[in-house]
């Protein structure tokens, strides 16, 4: 096998360009293979083997610099660059990242793992390299997804004003090759790109000042008119508008078509160039071929039938998303808002049931914040429905177009907690402490498929401010569920559990199973203790809490989230200075990046399991 020789890009770099289609097969059986038991970023990963060969087969990484938007297409680049036998291990404890990771290797020049985030990244190394004197190459690879968030415009403004040597690859998973843009289009491309025409529009105004009177005139003519011819055939005008130079599209699977046009526009040392590749999401797997959205993401699968494996039970994602469609129907003025992830929030039904009211923003998070907030004022009742890691991303808008004016938006906050495999780019980790400092939000937290139900559904009749559900990922427990029985919630108000006088745990969401847990350890040694689940974490219902602290030897908080500015925090804050001491520890995450691993791994590596909360308590009791 080829892929078995290769131990560096110096070793692809000796293979015959014959050889390489052969060497793609490898690549894509070898991922497949891999992510069939690891699970992870399938589709994506597919459609980019033989651009990543050809990138780095032209470029002499890690000199020249690859930098990807999103970062989850990288299985092939991390194979290729000194990673094949870590890759066994990706997305696990302790093995390599599913994105590209600085610590990780000197072919990853920078984190990533949102999106739209390339462009800057390159813009700002271009520079960096020029001033510092430097002759290197830098490639930003971003698709066309990617180019829905208003930060890869941004850059693209300033990127088409500097005439730093920049390349931006438009990897285009959308669209096939068409008529109009087919042998002329890439013979055209051919020509514009050769060093011969490059030398020559880089010198013909010299040349041109040296004829008298017309000189000047008849190079403005013949260029417009070139350019007009081009721009018939050629669909990159907004980039040639906006003073980046346009090649392609370019079949993205034609190894020898891509090796030749990286070829060509590596030699044009000058300005901002745009190369547009077409691809297939999900190539070479037929399953991931006609289903890209289920493979863009997936866990562990049977390879020969494309089929996840593990239960059938509701996640929360899914619970949410029904839940919503069932309120649709007799309440026309809910509308759901996505931002590019209509089925990892669970909101595909409602887009079927209700498309008028269903809203898919594409990867732009802030615009759709700012968005629901106008909605309200019109007396519609919008829904966001985000993952907690991308929620991020509108601070301001959450603050300033919805807080401060208090506009009723709902939020289903996805992914809320930690989310395993994916890492410190994708947990969802800090938005309790984000949002429980903007004054008007409520904030609740389900444990169970039924609270994150009926919560949603006060959500929809609340109309004096802002609302937040946050909420894990994975599913609920339990076989059926009815979402025709709809329990009333009451937001501000404890849950006692279970009835104990020498510990109180007080905790919400996915950890409520953990605090039980932990009870069962501390009975053993002769504890009894309450537990407490919140469901409200703002507003506080602090006489409650103070309540079952004064009524108990010692406290403890429990969350899925960072101590730092979480719930925990917010309770210690919030009672009686004299309780407070009863109050024995915060747990959760510290205060770092946590990294990549399967959840029950993450907790016991930072003692929030049962049995380290358990010897923990013990020693404190003691």
């Amino acid at each position: 096998m080829l892929l078995e020789k290769i131990n560096s890009v110096k070793d692809l770099r000796k293979i015959e360009p014959e050889r390489l289609d052969r060497l793609a097969g490898e690549v894509r059986e070898y991922i497949l293979d891999v992510i069939s038991k690891n699970g992870g970023h399938l589709a994506s990963s597919l459609g980019v083997v033989e651009l990543t060969i050809a990138l780095h087969y032209v470029f002499d990484t890690p000199r020249d610099k690859i930098i990807w938007d999103v970062g989850h297409q990288c299985y092939a680049h991390k194979i290729l660059t000194g990673r094949r036998e870590e890759f066994k291990n990706i997305r696990q404890y302790g093995g390599i990242a599913g994105f590209p990771k600085i610590q990780e290797s000197e072919f990853d020049p920078f984190d990533t793992g949102h999106s739209s985030t390339s462009l800057s990244l390159a813009c700002g190394e271009a520079i960096g390299r020029d001033l510092a004197r430097k002759s290197h190459k830098v490639v930003a690879v971003i698709g066309d997804g990617s180019l829905t968030g208003g930060m890869a415009y941004e850059a693209i403004n300033q990127i088409g004003h500097m005439e730093s040597d920049l390349i931006i690859i438009l990897n285009d998973n959308e669209h096939s090759i068409s008529e109009n843009v087919g042998a002329m289009s890439k013979y055209l491309t051919r020509i514009i790109s050769g060093s011969m025409y490059n030398r020559i529009r880089r010198k013909s105004m010299e040349l041109v000042k040296r004829v008298p009177r017309i000189g000047v005139m008849l190079f403005n003519f013949i260029y417009r008119f070139f350019e007009s011819f081009k721009k018939m055939i050629i669909p990159g005008q907004l980039f040639q508008d906006m003073g980046i130079r346009y090649f392609g599209p370019i079949d993205g699977h034609d190894l020898t078509q891509l090796i030749g046009i990286l070829e060509r526009v590596k030699h044009i040392n000058y300005g901002p160039k745009i190369i547009h590749v077409l691809t297939k999401k999900g190539k070479g797997y037929a399953p991931a071929e006609m289903n890209p959205a289920r493979f863009h993401g997936i866990g562990p699968f049977d390879r020969n039938t494309g089929i996840q494996m593990g239960g059938k039970s509701l996640s929360y994602s899914e619970i949410a998303g029904r839940t919503l469609t069932h309120l649709a129907k007799k309440d026309r003025s809910i509308v759901a808002i996505t931002a590019a992830m209509k089925l990892g929030t669970g909101l595909y039904e409602f887009e079927n049931k209700t498309p008028s009211r269903f809203f898919d923003v594409g990867i732009a998070e802030q615009h759709a914040v700012t968005f629901a907030g106008a909605l309200t004022r019109s007396g519609l009742r919008p829904f966001v429905s985000i993952y907690s890691t991308f929620l991020q991303r509108s601070v301001d808008q959450l603050i300033h177009d919805v807080g401060i004016m208090n506009l009723p938006v709902r939020f289903l906050v996805d992914r809320a907690g930690a989310v395993g495999q994916d890492g410190e780019t994708h947990h969802g980790l800090f938005d309790i402490a984000i949002i429980k400092n903007i004054p008007n939000f409520i904030i609740l937290a389900p444990s169970t498929g039924e609270e994150l139900r009926d919560m949603i559904c006060f959500a929809a009749k609340h109309d004096d401010g802002p609302v937040a559900i946050r909420y894990p990922r994975g599913s609920v427990e339990g076989g059926d569920f009815d979402f025709e029985k709809m329990g009333r919630f009451v937001p501000g108000k404890i849950l006692r559990l279970t009835s104990g006088s020498d510990l109180a745990i007080f905790t919400f969401g996915d950890m409520v199973p953990v605090a039980r847990q932990v009870r069962g350890l501390l009975r053993e040694r002769g504890l009894e203790t309450t537990i407490v689940n919140l469901l409200t974490i703002k507003p506080l219902d602090v006489r409650g809490i103070e309540r079952v602290i004064g009524g108990t030897r010692r406290s403890i908080t429990l969350e899925n989230g960072m101590v730092s500015g979480g719930a925990g925090e917010y309770i210690l804050g919030s009672i009686k200075p004299e309780l407070r001491k009863k109050v024995v520890f915060c747990a959760g995450f510290p205060d770092q990046f946590i990294p990549h691993g399967d959840n029950r791994q993450l907790y016991h590596e930072f003692g929030i399991d049962a049995g380290s909360l358990a010897k923990r308590l013990l020693r404190v009791m003691e």
